[in-house]
């Protein structure tokens, strides 16, 4: 059993997603969206790290999974979106937790087969593959999915490491 922590990393709002992993099966256990946009900026970062933090104290995730920075038109809003995920990843590794870092093409693909999905398509897969009752907010479904694309990824990897663990060498 893995307990994933997702966190989709924003200036102005953070997503967090608690999913734990059994085997094959994916069960919701929390998520939520840590909302900053009314502080200041060196406030906002602070308020990133000890909210996520207090995510993590709470529910001790065995590892994390952020969202890498896609730089849009604006330099300046990727700069922010850099420190914002800095704060992130210092939240989860001060309390030792490993970190795996997805490209938001990556999640796409592992949830929806193509790297080109929507935030619709994302947030109703997301609700498909939990079992949810409700589309999760935006911001809480994208860091579900890269706790998910996490889930997908160490899965495969274990399948693929005894694969070649089990073949005889001659």
């Amino acid at each position: 059993m893995a307990l994933i922590l997702g966190v989709d990393p924003g200036s102005r709002k953070c997503g967090y997603g608690l999913v734990e992993a059994v085997g094959t099966e994916l069960r919701y256990v929390a998520s939520g969206v840590i909302r900053v946009e009314t502080l200041n900026f060196p406030d906002r970062l602070q308020a990133i790290f000890l909210n996520l933090t207090d995510v993590i104290t709470e529910f001790r995730p065995s590892a994390a999974a952020v969202e890498e920075v896609f730089v849009g038109k604006s330099m300046s809003s990727a700069l922010k979106l850099g420190q914002a995920r800095g704060a992130a990843i210092v939240a989860c590794a001060t309390q030792g937790l490993p970190v795996h870092e997805y490209a938001a093409r990556k999640v796409k693909l592992a949830l929806v087969g193509t790297g080109v999905a929507d935030k619709v398509q994302m947030q109703q897969m997301v609700k498909r593959l939990l079992k949810l009752s409700a589309v999760p907010k935006e911001d809480a479904a994208d860091a579900l999915s890269v706790a998910v694309c996490h889930a997908h990824t160490e899965r495969t990897l274990v399948r693929l490491a005894g694969v070649r663990t089990g073949r005889r060498v001659s």
